[in-house]
C-alpha cells in the first residue's frame, strides 16, 4: 500500500457525520422501506453496539437475529483470526477438516435420522437447496407454506415467502400455495367456547391446497416459530397434525430454524418442542453467530436418492473452511456452556418482565414466544385488537433514543409487533435494563400518540 493510498483511507474515515450521510445517500442502494437507522455504528462488543459518539446501545435483536453469542465473542474472534490466516476459501470440490467436523458436531445435537449436512452461507441459500432436494427426491414441484412465512429473498425461497409484499417483481416460481398461519391471538377459527380451533383451520387450509394442486405436492416449508410474520407460536400438537397431512400426500417437511435454532428458544431446536422430526432442516443466522454460515441437514435416504439423481448446488462458498470453523466453534461453545438451559432460565425472566409490562400497559395485547425469542403485540384496544402500528413505531424510536435497539421488522404494517431476541450471553442485569427502557418508552410513546 502506498503512502498516498493510506492518506486517502485516513481522509475517508475522517468524514464528519454530515459527510458520512451525504456519501451514504449518494452511493448506497436503499433496500428497506424504513430506511437506515440514524446512527453511525463504530464497534460492537458483548450485548452492546456503540455509535460514533461512544454511546452504548443494548442490542435486543442480536444484530440481524444472528449474533447468538453476542458481538466479538472471544472464541469466535480466535477462530476467525486463525482460520483467515491458514485456511479461508477453497474450490468447492475440496474438503477440509472443519467442514467434516461441523457436520459431525451438528449430528450430535440432532435426532439420529438427520445425519447428512451441507455447509452454505445464507438462510435464503440453505432454503433454496432444501427446496431443490425436496423437488428432486419427490419428483414433484409444488411447495406449501404459511401465509405469514419468511424464508428468504432468492428465487424459490422468495416464492415461499408471504409476510412481505410481492408487488412489482413479476412472476414467481409456479406451484406455491399457502395455508393460514395458526395464530392463536388473531385466528378467525374459533370453537364453541371461543378458543383457537387450529385443527379446523388446518383442515380448511389443506382443503384449499388440494383444490389448487395439480397433483405434484412436494413439501411444506415452515418456521417452527414464525419470526418476521409476527413471532407467532403454533399451538402444541399443531405440527404433529400437520405432519399427518403431509404423510397422507407424500410430502416432505422442511423446517427453517434460521431464527430459532441453536438453543435460542430453550431447546437446541424449536421443532423439538413439537415432537416432530423434519425431513430436511435448514440453519443459518444463529449457526454463524453473526457471520454468514448456513447449513442444510437431511436424512441418509434423501441424500442417497438425490445424489443418484445428480443433485447440483455448487455455490462459490459451499463447504468453505472458514465458515465451517466458525459454525463448529458456535456448536462447541453452546455445548460446553449448556446454553439451552441458559435460554430457558433467562427466557423465564424475560417472560415475567414482559407479563409485568402487560399488566401495566393496556396497549400490550399479547405476550408470546419461548426462551430468548419473545415479543409483544401492541394494539389500540385489547377488545378490538386493532394493531397499533404507529404506536409501535413511536415505542421503537423511544427505545433507541434511550439506548435500546429492538423490533427488527421496522416496516409499515408490522411495527405493532416488537420482537425481542438478545444474545444468549446477556446477563440478568442487562436483560432487566432493556425491560426498564421498554417500560419507560411505552409510557413516553403513549403520552404522545
Amino acid at each position: 500500500m502506498t503512502i498516498a493510498t493510506e492518506e486517502r483511507q485516513v481522509e475517508r474515515s475522517a468524514h464528519t457525520p454530515e459527510q458520512f450521510w451525504d456519501s451514504a445517500r449518494r452511493h448506497l442502494i436503499r433496500y428497506g422501506p424504513a430506511g437506515f437507522i440514524p446512527a453511525i455504528i463504530e464497534r460492537a462488543e458483548g450485548c452492546f453496539i456503540y455509535d460514533e459518539n461512544g454511546r452504548a446501545i443494548l442490542d435486543f435483536t442480536s444484530g440481524q437475529m444472528s449474533s447468538l453469542l453476542g458481538h466479538a465473542h472471544p472464541a469466535v474472534v480466535d477462530t476467525v483470526s486463525k482460520s483467515i490466516a491458514t485456511l479461508d476459501h477453497l474450490f468447492s470440490g475440496m474438503l477440509s477438516r472443519p467442514v467434516v467436523d461441523l457436520a459431525e458436531a451438528l449430528s450430535r445435537t440432532l435426532p439420529e435420522a438427520l445425519s447428512k449436512t451441507m455447509i452454505l452461507s445464507t438462510g435464503g441459500e440453505s432454503n433454496e437447496a432444501a427446496i431443490k432436494l425436496a423437488k428432486l427426491y419427490t419428483q414433484k414441484h409444488e411447495i406449501v407454506s404459511f401465509d405469514q412465512s419468511y424464508h428468504g429473498s432468492t428465487h424459490a425461497a422468495g416464492a415461499a415467502t408471504y409476510s412481505l409484499s410481492r408487488a412489482g417483481y413479476g412472476p414467481l416460481a409456479p406451484g406455491n400455495y399457502i395455508i393460514p398461519t395458526p395464530n392463536p391471538y388473531r385466528s378467525v377459527f374459533r370453537d364453541s367456547e371461543g378458543g383457537h380451533d387450529w385443527q379446523a383451520e388446518l383442515d380448511f387450509g389443506f382443503a384449499m391446497v388440494d383444490r389448487q394442486s395439480t397433483g405434484s405436492l412436494a413439501a411444506f416449508i415452515a418456521e417452527p416459530i414464525l419470526g418476521t410474520g409476527g413471532l407467532i407460536v403454533p399451538p402444541d400438537g399443531y405440527f404433529a397434525a400437520l405432519r399427518k397431512k403431509l404423510d397422507e400426500r407424500g410430502m416432505l417437511l422442511i423446517i427453517d430454524e434460521a431464527q430459532t435454532g441453536m438453543c435460542r428458544t430453550g431447546d437446541w431446536y424449536a421443532f423439538q418442542h413439537q415432537g416432530v422430526v423434519p425431513d430436511i432442516l435448514t440453519l443459518s443466522k444463529t449457526l454463524g453467530a453473526g457471520l454468514p454460515v448456513s447449513a442444510v441437514v437431511t436424512t441418509e435416504e434423501i441424500e442417497a436418492v438425490c445424489s443418484a439423481r445428480r443433485f447440483m448446488f455448487t455455490t462459490t462458498h459451499v463447504s468453505d473452511p472458514l465458515a465451517a470453523a466458525v459454525g463448529l466453534t458456535v456448536v462447541q461453545t453452546l455445548e460446553e456452556g449448556q446454553f439451552d438451559a441458559t435460554a430457558r432460565r433467562l427466557g423465564e425472566r424475560l417472560r415475567q418482565g414482559l407479563s409485568d409490562l402487560e399488566s401495566r400497559h393496556d396497549r400490550i395485547g399479547d405476550v408470546r414466544g419461548r426462551g430468548l425469542f419473545q415479543g409483544i403485540e401492541l394494539v389500540m384496544d385489547r377488545d378490538a385488537k386493532e394493531p397499533a402500528d404507529d404506536f409501535g413505531t413511536a415505542v421503537t424510536a423511544a427505545c433507541f433514543e434511550r439506548g435500546l435497539h429492538l423490533n427488527i421488522a421496522q416496516m409499515p404494517g408490522v411495527n405493532s409487533i416488537l420482537r425481542i431476541a438478545p444474545p444468549l450471553t446477556i446477563s440478568e442485569a442487562e436483560l432487566d435494563t432493556g425491560l426498564a427502557i421498554l417500560d419507560e418508552s411505552l409510557t413516553v410513546a403513549r403520552m404522545h400518540t
